[in-house]
């Protein structure tokens, strides 16, 4: 199991400020290949999130015990719904199966209640329009509106998970954007976030410089003299002179 290093508040501010894509490959840094979930999209655009996961499993159901009355005090799903904590991002592991919703509208508007920032699924969601504007981030394969008992059992609560083709434990930081999910493991957060910001604004430099006409020759990457010019930059932008 992952380190379940504490992560502020500031590292996970930090951590929204960067791209999906430029997290990835800051994690390649750190030897970590496989962290961006894959067939996993934002119900809207604009969508933006970090906190620690509260992992969900579901396997497929069964008839003689999932198509009976719903206890909420007993029913794994919705034991998870009320153990949530605030910051928290709830990630279930529907095993790619998109013939059922995970949960609907309501479920999330009380996980939203709960304090949580985010809900993603590699399965589906029903009400999903309403879930788009409950005010979490949410993230899924697609939409069904079948309720989840058709082919899904919940079965555990923050145990590890996969999600996306991603491995999720308890803990580890779920950043998400316009693009998809990044899973960023708790101790590598914070270094995560400080080179992710770094590498954002040599980026903005280079963007600018391609957008004034310049060649990717020398500038992408940048080789010495386009560092140099970098630090001048941000010398400057440090002063407001930019």
């Amino acid at each position: 199991m992952t380190d379940l290093s504490p992560v502020s508040q500031d590292t996970l501010d930090l951590l929204t400020r960067s791209s999906s894509a430029t997290l990835t490959s800051v994690l390649n840094g750190f030897g970590l290949w496989n962290t961006f979930m894959h067939n996993v999209h934002p119900l809207k655009p604009g969508m933006r999130m970090a906190g620690p996961a509260f992992t969900m499993r579901y396997i497929p159901s069964r008839e003689d015990i999932d198509h009976v009355p719903m206890d909420n005090l007993t029913d794994i799903q919705r034991i998870g719904i009320e153990r949530i904590e605030s910051g928290e991002v709830l990630v279930i592991d529907a095993r790619g199966d998109t013939r059922a919703g995970v949960m609907g509208n309501i479920l999330a508007t009380r996980i939203e209640r709960r304090g949580a920032v985010g809900v993603v699924t590699d399965g589906c969601y029903r009400d999903s329009p309403g879930i788009a504007e409950v005010g979490i981030a949410a993230y899924a394969r697609d939409m069904n509106a079948h309720t989840n008992k058709t082919v899904h059992h919940p079965i555990d609560i923050q145990q590890p998970i996969g999600c996306g083709g991603v491995a999720v434990f308890p803990g580890d930081i779920v950043v998400g954007d316009g693009e998809g999910i990044v899973v960023v493991p708790s101790h590598l957060a914070e270094k995560v976030a400080e080179k992710a910001a770094a590498q954002e604004e040599k980026e903005e430099f280079i963007l600018w410089k391609i957008q004034q006409g310049a060649s990717i020759i020398g500038v992408y990457p940048p080789d010495e003299k386009t560092l140099a010019e970098y630090e001048q930059w941000r010398n400057r932008s440090l002063k407001g002179e930019v």
